[in-house]
Parts: structure tokens; C-alpha cells; sequence
């Protein structure tokens, strides 16, 4: 038994995927791939008014709106697996959002905001967005028609916010963890198109995949992935758990997926090439489209500074605690 099976053992954690959300999660994927799959981004950069209608009646067949991610820990695993399963494919709608929604029925999504120009990749979809900031204040927003393209903003504009009364602070722990699971999805695809690459792409007569440097960058890119998708898991676990914690390993999660999916891209365009930047290219668009996720509602540096503000000089306690006490 290795170190880090006797500790969730000893705390009764568990951070594997049942094998009903990985059967999900497979579901999800082939059923966005059958309803266009890559064509869906495109389809929805050509015209934005139409994201609802060329994703919501697949996420519909799916029974994505009947689940209570907030009430029961086996539809926060089915939460979790298909935000994945659409960062997979870059799906052009705010799964995440929607799934994250407070309860209620007041609104049917939830945006975390933060700053004095609040913004989310939410223009063209029409629904009453409730938002939260990192003070717990909550609000119901109203998005400002887009300056520009989609393809220049990736679907991001500004939001008017109308406060509202109470303490919306219980809800920015699945609010901030949901579009973690969204980017994950990204990098696993990112790395899959990667590796296909370079077994396919030759250089001096020979795959790319045989260079020893080529080994060396996607084996640190996967090292990034893997680790992102252990903190993933740990933090769904610490949500389903109802611990104290659970907004601090959010967004130990969020600063971890941040620092990988910067190395992911990375290594994936140098990997790719100037073809990695074309439209012919998958990767093109999921890292275009993967921008929001990584900046809003903060970057990597603001996202940094925020859980430090929050756990001090200890430091998160994550997947290695020191005692049993923590976040209990």
C-alpha cells in the first residue's frame, strides 16, 4: 500500500470516479461528438445567437438539468465528468455555469465574479445568471450585448450585476470546481491531438514521436495533466464530503489547472507548429476557447494570491494532510 492509499484509507477519502460517472462521461463525450463534435465551436463562432440551440437539447437527452450537484454526491461525480466531457470538445455553452446554479430556482447558472469589470463567456445565451464574488456577495447579472466578434472575445462580455441581499459565499466551492473539471477536459484533449501529432508528423525521415525531446516535453506536459487530474478528483471529493475546505481545495485545484494548462499548450503548439495555430487544427480553437477558463474570473496570479490570503503561511493541506483534523 503506498503512502497515499494509507491516507485515504485512514481519513476515509476517496478520490476514483465511480464506474457509473466514467460510463457517463464516455456517454456524454459520444453524444456531443455525434451532435457535431469539433463543428459545434465553428458552428457557434458563425453565429453565436445559436449556442442554446446547437448544445442544450443534447445536454437535454443527457439529463444534464436534472442534476443536484449541490444535494447528492453521486450527480456532483455526474456534474463533474460532463463538464470534462464538454471541455473535451471546447463545447461552445457554459456547462459548468449552468450546473453550478444556486438553489431555489432563482437563476439557472451561477458566475463568479471578481474585479471591478466583471465579464463570463456567456454572450448569446439567454437565462437569468445569478453571480457571486469572493466576498460571498451575490447578485443577478445581465450581459451586455459583445464589442466585438466571437472569435476576437470567445464569447466573453461584460455584465451588469444588481446586488442582492444574504451571504452567497456556501456557493462558490462547487462555483469555482465545476469549470476545473471543464478545463481538465481541454488538456485531455490537447494532449490526445498532441500525441497523434507527432506519430503521424515526420522529421528527417523519421515519426516526431521518436525524438527524444519530443519524449521529454509531452512526458512533462503529462506529468502537468496528471497531477491537475488528481487535484480534481481530491476536490470533488472534499465538495461531496461537505468539508470546511472545500473552497480552499477549489481553488488550490483552480491555481494547479491553471499552472498545467499552461504548460499543456505550450508543449502542444510547439509540438504542433505553425499548424497548431490554423483553423484546420483542433487545437487551434480549444486553446483559443480555453482562454476564459483561464482567466476568469482570475488569472493565475490573482487566483495565487486569493488562496493565500486564505490559508495563510500553513498552506493548503491537499491529498498529503498532516493530521486527520483539517477541513474536518
Amino acid at each position: 500500500m503506498t503512502a497515499a492509499e494509507f491516507r485515504q484509507q485512514e481519513h476515509g477519502m476517496s478520490i476514483e470516479l465511480s464506474d457509473e460517472a466514467t460510463e457517463f462521461g464516455k456517454q456524454a463525450v459520444r453524444a456531443l461528438a455525434v451532435a457535431g463534435g469539433d463543428d459545434l465551436v465553428r458552428a457557434a463562432e458563425r453565429e453565436p445567437g445559436r449556442r442554446a440551440a446547437l448544445v442544450e437539447p443534447v445536454l437535454g437527452a443527457l439529463g444534464a438539468w436534472e442534476l443536484a450537484p449541490r444535494r447528492d454526491g453521486a450527480e456532483l461525480e455526474a456534474a463533474a465528468v460532463l463538464c470534462r466531457s464538454a471541455g473535451y470538445w471546447a463545447t461552445p455553452y457554459p456547462v459548468a455555469e449552468r450546473l453550478a446554479r444556486p438553489e431555489g430556482g432563482s437563476a439557472d447558472g451561477l458566475l463568479v465574479v471578481a474585479g471591478d469589470e466583471p465579464a463570463a463567456a456567456i454572450a448569446g445565451i439567454e437565462q437569468p445568471w445569478a453571480t457571486v464574488n469572493f466576498d460571498g456577495v451575490r447578485g443577478v447579472a445581465t450581459a451586455r450585448a459583445p464589442l466585438s466578434p466571437a472569435r476576437e472575445t470567445a464569447f466573453v462580455t461584460r455584465l451588469d450585476i444588481r446586488p442582492l441581499e444574504g451571504d452567497g459565499g456556501g456557493d462558490l466551492a462547487l462555483a469555482v470546481l465545476l469549470p476545473c473539471w471543464t478545463l481538465l477536459g481541454m488538456l485531455d484533449r490537447a494532449m490526445e491531438l498532441t500525441r497523434d501529432h507527432v506519430l503521424v508528423r515526420e522529421q528527417f525521415g523519421r515519426p516526431l514521436a521518436e525524438f527524444q525531446s519530443v519524449q521529454f516535453q509531452l512526458t512533462d506536459a503529462e506529468v502537468e495533466r496528471r497531477g491537475a487530474d488528481m487535484l480534481a478528483r481530491h476536490a470533488l471529493w472534499s465538495s461531496q464530503a461537505g468539508r470546511d475546505a472545500a473552497l480552499v481545495d477549489a481553488l488550490t485545484l483552480r491555481s494547479a489547472m491553471l499552472a498545467a494548462a499552461d504548460t499543456v499548450f505550450r508543449i502542444a503548439h510547439q509540438l504542433h507548429g505553425a499548424s497548431g495555430f490554423c483553423d484546420e487544427s483542433p487545437l487551434s480553437w480549444l486553446s483559443r476557447y480555453s482562454l476564459p477558463l483561464r482567466r476568469l474570473p482570475l488569472g493565475a496570479a490573482a487566483t495565487e494570491d486569493l488562496l493565500t490570503r486564505l490559508v495563510g503561511r500553513d498552506g493548503p493541506a491537499g491529498l498529503f494532510e498532516a493530521n486527520g483534523e483539517y477541513g474536518r
